[in-house]
């Protein structure tokens, strides 16, 4: 795996703030697209071993969108040994929790239409594993979705800014207006709008994740500055650089407990065909570029940058680690660090996938568990939480896992962000 100078890249992106739009061309001929789907599977090695990439436009790109109808008495399925329960609802929209150090949960409420613009705070008082206590923690928001607490701060990133607000252990209200440290590009391509945050284990420094505006940079990569990337800042809000690029849409991001390593979860792009690109999970080299839009999976070159294909960012692109399947719309990401579920699962990563809408077969729509070995590396992903899918034939679904986070008496909380449920898996 290589990397390269940020700057560098940069300097490339920036320099064809003209010519990129005009150069991307997301309407192929179908002779082309013909042809395209003709050459020879690609294939790739990844952390968790070989990939094969079936063709570009191998199958044709299509729209099916989920039709969430509740879960009435039904809930999803667990693997044997685990119990699943409804931990909080009367909610709209729960995106993602965030657990203080004090154990106090927060849960961030927006979408991408109607959005509530707010976080809850969710108590156990008793630790009894059932909430006591539920209200509103902060409102008048901007699509929020990233939560710290970072020095005696509150941290939220809207889809246009990171703010921070006064912050003591054990509040129940912030009505402080708070700060604006670092503005933010908001607007974006198939609900690109979530910001999510994670502080390094000093709290010198936070990472903001930003996806891009577009699929393929349609709309000119000058509207793709600081997007499709992590940024680094001081917990002030100076001091930015692009940790790491090339990601289109980066969402969940944790610490591998072993490595310390950062890692993403991150949505690769659409219109290509069924199963192209698979999304995936990746540890985030510092520096390092993984392609979008001009390549996926290392060199594979996106074909619809035929005419400007940028090679040389092509050749150092990093090949992402763990691939967990096209357009599954993989959102969530947390590392099990307690020890109340079997070993199996002692420091392996829980995958919310939301599940997409450009697939002719629904893929997502489930918790994906990836172990980790004693040493950290990742090794083949496996289904956790199921039985989101209701109906495929009348393409019904029940809820739409997104963010996953550990509690701390070890149990898994997945917020199912379209069925206004936060679900709460504990070993039995």
């Amino acid at each position: 795996m290589k990397k390269f100078s940020v700057i560098y890249c940069l300097a490339v992106l920036l320099a064809f703030p003209i010519i990129a739009e005009a150069q991307v061309n997301e309407d192929l001929t179908e002779e082309k697209k013909e042809k395209l789907s003709k050459r020879p599977a690609d294939i790739v090695q990844t952390e968790i071993g070989e990939l094969r990439l079936v063709p570009p436009f191998s199958s044709e790109s299509v729209t099916k969108e989920s039709k969430v109808i509740g879960w009435g008495d039904n809930k999803p399925n667990a693997p044997a040994g685990f119990k699943v329960t409804k931990f909080a609802e009367n909610l709209n929209h729960p995106r993602r929790t965030y657990i203080a150090p004090n154990d106090d949960i927060f849960v961030v409420e927006s979408n991408t239409e109607n959005s509530a613009d707010r976080i809850t705070l969710i108590r156990d008082i008793d630790q009894d594993g059932t909430p006591d206590y539920q209200e509103v923690f902060l409102d008048n928001l901007n699509q929020p979705y990233g939560m710290l607490i970072l020095n005696d701060y509150f941290y939220v990133a809207n889809t246009d800014g990171l703010y921070r607000y006064p912050y003591t252990e054990g509040d129940t209200e912030i009505k402080d207006e708070g700060e604006k440290i670092l503005n933010l590009p908001a607007g974006g391509y198939n609900n690109h709008w979530t910001r999510n945050l994670i502080a390094n284990k000093e709290g010198s420094k936070i990472y903001v994740s930003v996806g891009s505006a577009s699929n393929v940079g349609e709309y000119g990569m000058e509207k793709e500055k600081r997007r499709a990337a992590i940024l680094e800042i001081n917990p002030d809000g100076t001091g930015e650089k692009i940790y790491a690029s090339g990601l289109r849409n980066p969402v969940g991001m944790d610490w591998n407990p072993v490595t310390g390593e950062l890692w993403t979860a991150v949505n690769e792009r659409d219109k290509i065909g069924n199963n192209l690109v698979p999304d995936y999970i990746t540890s985030v080299q510092e520096d390092g570029w993984y392609g979008w839009p001009y390549s996926y999976y290392g060199q594979i070159q996106d074909p619809r940058w035929a005419e400007d294909p940028h090679k040389d960012l092509v050749e150092k692109a990093i090949v992402p680690d763990v691939p967990v399947g096209p357009h599954t719309a993989s959102l969530g990401l947390a590392f099990y660090t307690k020890d109340k579920f079997p070993d199996k699962y002692k420091n392996g990563a829980f995958v919310g996938q939301h599940g997409s809408w450009n697939r002719a077969v629904f893929s997502g729509y489930k918790i994906l568990f990836v172990p980790f070995d004693e040493n950290g590396k990742p090794g083949q992903p496996e289904d956790f939480l199921t039985g989101f899918i209701a109906n495929e034939a009348e393409s019904k679904v029940y809820g739409r896992p997104v963010g996953v986070s550990i509690t701390p008496d070890g149990a898994l909380l997945v917020s199912d962000d379209d069925a206004n449920v936060i679900w709460k898996v504990s070993a039995e």
